[in-house]
């Protein structure tokens, strides 16, 4: 039902008031009594505090991140001793299923979201995609599970980026994309940190416990306060052949840096900090970048500072270089939310759901596919890091003075040579 003559609230009756001053309706015209369901499900999508605004989005998304992010280091440690053989390709096979749901699921919850409004839809990616968290506490392998089974609902931001294009002027949308993909990129500044440092001093469930406590505080706040083209097609393809490599990337650097590069603990949960710092400035950039460059200059722009954070992420073989590469991955960050900003501009206004929906379910997709394709590499080299694998030297080490045989000695990962 439209809003009443006095701007009443979406679909609700029409108030004492709105009856007696407009004496031209009738009884006959007044909503019927309805059901429970139905009320709680007008009051679910009507009701907020305050305005509608992008800041409810910032909340929704910085909630959901901070309380994974809590478990960066917790899942390493758990997945390791779910999995001790096969870790890194048991993770891809997680990963892959949870992005192929995502994939195919994506487009369908923001083209409904389109229809049934995107706080229903927040709701219920937000719940899913978090209902794994308690698990970890309670049975790994359901845990493990739940995760896979969750990307039917892994996609928050397609719906939070419909959303903002909702409540934005077109003019504003690209500075705003960048200011929920920086408040992504601060969720976990500080939570992997933090999530190891109360694993180490409190133990593995007060950590869990913290971040389901995160998780439903971010289901409440969105109960209480959050009131298809050849470009569209193209810009998935772009998205898929870029995040594709990433994706796998991110499933193993974190691992790699502690056993390959030699990073402790608080080394690595630092670099995240740093990365997640740099790519806070780089979102908040992103709205004068696109003005002065435009979309596609912008998008082009961070697509070669990820081509060349992954290739010195490859090629580097010191310390300080990760650190440049990781400087290089906070500014490449820009590409996915100026991809989202272009896309909302070339959509209609009603389909905002359905777009944003295929974008998210392509990078959905390269979740699942990235580490797939990484694990499965690595199993076929018997490539397999994990907590019991000694410390990996990144230069070959030569022969043992024991071995008499004259033939080198082969640890995973880092060949070995003869000396000569």
């Amino acid at each position: 039902m439209p809003p009443g003559p006095k701007g009443g609230a979406e679909g609700l009756d029409p108030s004492c008031s709105e009856l007696h001053d407009n004496e031209e309706i009738t009884p006959d015209i007044i909503a019927p009594s309805l059901s429970l369901f139905q009320r709680c499900y007008r009051h679910l999508k009507s009701s907020g505090v305050g305005e509608a605004s992008v800041y409810h989005a910032l909340v929704v998304i910085f909630l959901e991140f901070f309380a994974w992010g809590l478990l960066t280091m917790p899942i390493i440690s758990v997945l390791n001793e779910t999995f001790p053989d096969h870790t890194f390709l048991m993770n891809g096979l997680i990963m892959g299923i949870k992005g192929l749901l995502s994939f195919l699921s994506a487009p369908l919850i923001g083209a409904l979201s389109d229809v049934w409004g995107r706080k229903f839809f927040l709701l219920i990616t937000v719940a899913f995609t978090c209902a794994p968290i308690p698990l970890m506490s309670i049975n790994t392998w359901w845990f493990f599970a739940m995760i896979s089974i969750s990307g039917v609902f892994a996609c928050t931001f397609s719906v939070v980026f419909a959303y903002v294009a909702d409540v934005t002027e077109e003019s504003q949308r690209s500075l705003a994309y960048g200011l929920v993909s920086a408040t992504f990129a601060a969720s976990m500044v500080i939570s992997p940190a933090l999530g190891a440092w109360t694993m180490t001093v409190y133990g593995e469930n007060l950590a869990v416990a913290l971040a389901t406590a995160i998780a439903v505080l971010d289901v409440f706040f969105i109960l209480v306060a959050v009131g298809k083209d050849h470009t569209i097609l193209m810009l998935c393809v772009t998205v898929f052949l870029s995040y594709l490599p990433e994706a796998g990337q991110y499933s193993c650097i974190f691992v790699y840096l502690k056993l390959a590069m030699g990073f402790s603990a608080v080394m690595v949960a630092v670099f995240i900090a740093i990365v997640g710092i740099l790519s806070v400035g780089a979102q908040i950039l992103l709205g004068p970048l696109m003005k002065t460059l435009g979309s596609k200059h912008t998008i082009m722009l961070g697509l070669l500072f990820e081509m060349l954070q992954l290739m010195w992420y490859g090629f580097g073989s010191q310390t300080w270089m990760m650190w440049a590469a990781g400087v290089l991955a906070s500014v490449s960050s820009i590409t996915y939310p100026a991809i989202s900003a272009f896309v909302s501009m070339h959509s209609d206004a009603d389909k905002q759901g359905l777009v944003q929906g295929m974008v998210t379910g392509m990078r959905g997709l390269c979740n699942g596919l990235g580490p797939a394709m990484f694990g499965v590499i690595f199993y076929l080299f018997h490539v397999d890091l994990n907590d019991e694998t000694p410390s990996l030297p990144l230069k070959p080490s030569f022969l043992e003075d024991s071995n008499q045989t004259g033939t080198t000695i082969h640890i995973d990962v880092v060949p070995q040579v003869q000396k000569n």
